[in-house]
């Protein structure tokens, strides 16, 4: 399996940490050298290993912005 490339340009913010301390945080990305992309997924404190997430571009981002706008949470 090709080794995945991975550059954290910018780190939002997390929104929940799991009781072995990986944390769910928002993070822009460029991925095997790529252009960036927003990204949602699970971290290890060390920001090593990773669990399966979700890359969206900005226009994504801002669509689902306001997807979630309109709802009541």
């Amino acid at each position: 399996m090709a080794e995945i490339k991975y550059e954290i340009l910018e780190q939002y913010g997390h929104i929940s940490e799991s009781a072995k301390g990986w944390k769910k945080e928002l993070n822009l990305i460029s991925w095997n050298e790529r252009s960036a992309k927003y990204d949602l997924r699970e971290w290890d404190p060390d920001h090593q290993k990773m669990g399966k997430g979700l890359t969206l571009s900005k226009e994504e981002l801002k669509t689902l912005k306001e997807l979630l706008n309109k709802m009541e949470l």
